[in-house]
This record gives structure tokens, C-alpha cells and sequence, in this order.
């Protein structure tokens, strides 16, 4: 991961939940919600209640997940932006 964020032991397990393969369904969003206010340039929640993300010089708007679990596109774009701001798991 990235030397210069520091992120606790729930942040990195996060993140290591959203590198498993295959694709877990358990990730909660507020975990992830926790994980980007934490790394991200931005994260904010608009007047509509989607969440505004700025990661590694990219912008995303996500609905927040209604049952509290990531679908797969969702995880999927969290790997990109995560991973286009050398936020990986280690290995």
C-alpha cells in the first residue's frame, strides 16, 4: 500500500476485502465509507444522499447500497479508484 497514508487494521482488512478474489459479498458500506473518508481527496454526501468521491485524481457518485452490502460493479469501481491511487492490498 501506499507508504505515505496511514491506515488502522480495519481500513486495511477493508481494502482487502474489496481485492478478494472471487468477489466478496459481505463488504459493508460504511466500512468502505470509513476507508475513503479516510484516503480520499473528497468524500462527501450530497443533498440527494449519493456519496461524492474523489480518489487518485478521479470522481465518482455512488448510491449508497439500500441493504448496507456492496454489489459487484460497486466493488469493482472501489478497486479501480483504490487501486489508480496504489491503495492495494499487500501481498
Amino acid at each position: 500500500m501506499t507508504d505515505g497514508i496511514k491506515l488502522d487494521a480495519h481500513h486495511r482488512k477493508t481494502i482487502e476485502k474489496l481485492f478478494t478474489h472471487p468477489t466478496s459479498h459481505n463488504i459493508q458500506w460504511h466500512d468502505v465509507r470509513s476507508l475513503l473518508e479516510a484516503v480520499s481527496d473528497e468524500c462527501e454526501e450530497l443533498h440527494d444522499g449519493r456519496v461524492k468521491v474523489t480518489l487518485g485524481g478521479e470522481t465518482q457518485t455512488f448510491d449508497p447500497p439500500r441493504r448496507g452490502d456492496l454489489d459487484t460493479q460497486m466493488v469493482v469501481d472501489f478497486r479501480r479508484m483504490l487501486k489508480g491511487a496504489g491503495l492495494e492490498p499487500a501481498h
